[in-house]
């Protein structure tokens, strides 16, 4: 894996050649500049053009179109955002009910503009698998979230509890509890579709220009190191990469998720795994994982990540043996067919994380920036809803889709919610990972003594609710 190419298996993938888009070497006029080529950034300004053909949109990327977490992701396309239980929750029902069903449209959403823009992205809606397979105190709290569901008024179509058995009709590990189905989930080659919308943008009308990182910016101006463009809006689309933009991050700060692929496995390993319709799944402990069979049959599965003082961003994600190992190891808890099989691609990326873990879309009339972002790792899908949220901001409409709760609406980008400063975060992050992994290894011990299991997942689900709560980390 070498260059752009080496930046995922998905970008090795491509059958382009990834030369670079020209780079900005002028100063230019538009009435919208988008920070970002990556999902956000692209949907902004395909939703715009769709809507408003005669906008001048012009778009700065520091690399190439799919250089940042939408060339390196894990592939799942959700009909969810991050903390939508605790923003719906609190909404009448029929507004409630409005809310839920806008997200669970969004993998439709996006399989409707890729047939009608002919992009390939071999995009399978087959539902997601949060399984209870290494414990049993999984099953229990996916139990919980199934009656948490119903609760909201979510029915058998969105959430149904699968049995071992019906399990295994689909996904087959090693230890099963049973698992929580949803349909509103599909999963993609990331890459494509990435650099299928930055071509279909350019079709349309919107200039981006590549390689052309920005070393400044402020309402109404966005500056490179050879041009700058003055808009009427700016809409800063870099997630986690907003930690090297001042005013992004305070709100936005970084965090890493790695992922590991296998070779091509043969037919007879997949009839006993199971994932036959392009499911996605995940083994439903606090720490993340997530998995999906790719198109050419390798099992691709992401775990755990971490976050750098200062939410500096990693840039190399040449994964070391221990962080292969760790990814290898637990997909072989999963699926010990899977022991010695053999790994071909390791990458990792940065992804963004609001406060609260509270993903967000506004657009600050006075200073004319409007932006969306903490996705917290569901940005695949959470990106389409933004781009059209931000699109719709910025075109003036009063919808269903700027009246949610993760809209803030024309409030100015300072009342986001802030991250502590330093060494809070770092102290506060490590604290709560710790207190996850010392939960995963007493729960995943089976001659662990009933005391100590409730004292670790105690310890651990204080710390969950602290992580989303208002109050700081320390």
């Amino acid at each position: 894996m070498a260059g752009w190419r080496g930046v995922s298996l998905w970008m090795e993938q491509l059958d382009e050649t990834l030369t670079p888009r020209p780079a900005l070497h002028q100063d230019l006029h538009a009435d919208v500049v988008i920070i970002g080529a990556g999902y956000s950034g692209l949907w902004t300004a395909y939703y715009l053009k769709q809507q408003a053909p005669q906008l001048k949109i012009a778009i700065v990327e520091s690399q190439i179109a799919g250089f940042g977490a939408s060339g390196r992701n894990g592939g799942w396309l959700m009909g969810n955002l991050l903390g939508e239980d605790r923003l719906l929750g609190p909404l009448p029902a029929a507004q409630r009910h409005a809310g839920y069903q806008l997200l669970h449209a969004i993998p439709d959403e996006v399989a409707r503009v890729c047939h009608a823009e002919d992009i390939d992205c071999n995009l399978r809606k087959g539902g997601v698998l949060y399984c209870a397979a290494r414990y049993p105190e999984q099953e229990r709290r996916l139990r919980e979230q199934l009656a948490a569901a119903r609760e909201q008024g979510l029915g058998e179509d969105d959430y149904r509890w699968l049995s071992p058995a019906a399990l295994r009709e689909q996904l087959n590990v090693a230890r099963s509890y049973g698992a929580l189905y949803s349909p509103h989930c599909a999963t993609l080659q990331p890459a494509r579709l990435v650099r299928g919308l930055a071509e279909v943008v350019e079709r349309m009308g919107v200039h981006i220009f590549e390689q052309s990182a920005v070393i400044d910016w402020k309402p109404g101006q966005v500056r490179t190191e050879h041009g700058r463009i003055k808009a009427d809006w700016v809409v800063p689309a870099v997630e986690g990469y907003a930690s090297v933009l001042p005013a992004l991050n305070k709100h936005q700060l970084a965090a890493q998720s790695l992922i590991v692929a296998t070779e091509p496995l043969p037919a007879d390993v997949w009839a006993e795994i199971g994932l036959n319709r392009g499911q996605a799944f995940s083994e439903n402990s606090r720490q993340v994982t997530y998995g999906q069979r790719s198109g050419d049959d390798r099992l691709v599965f992401g775990a755990r990540g971490g976050y750098r003082f200062g939410g500096h961003l990693r840039s190399d994600f040449k994964l070391s043996h221990a962080e292969r190992e760790l990814r290898q190891r637990l997909f072989s808890e999963l699926f010990p067919i899977l022991r010695n099989v053999r790994l071909t691609h390791a990458w990792g990326g940065n992804l963004g994380v609001a406060r609260r873990f509270h993903p967000h879309m506004l657009a600050d009339l006075r200073q004319q920036i409007a932006l969306a972002g903490g996705y917290g790792g569901e940005g695949v899908g959470a990106s389409n809803l933004g781009g059209r949220t931000v699109a719709a901001l910025i075109l003036g409409q009063d919808n269903e889709l700027t009246r949610q709760p993760w809209v803030f609406g024309d409030r100015a980008l300072a009342s986001l919610p802030r991250w502590e400063p330093e060494p809070l975060r770092w102290l506060g992050y490590n604290a709560i990972i710790q207190s996850f992994v010392h939960e995963d290894r007493v729960l995943a011990n089976p001659h662990a003594p009933r005391w100590r299991r409730k004292m670790a997942e105690g310890l651990a689900g204080c710390m969950e609710r602290l992580m989303k709560t208002k109050e700081p980390f320390a």
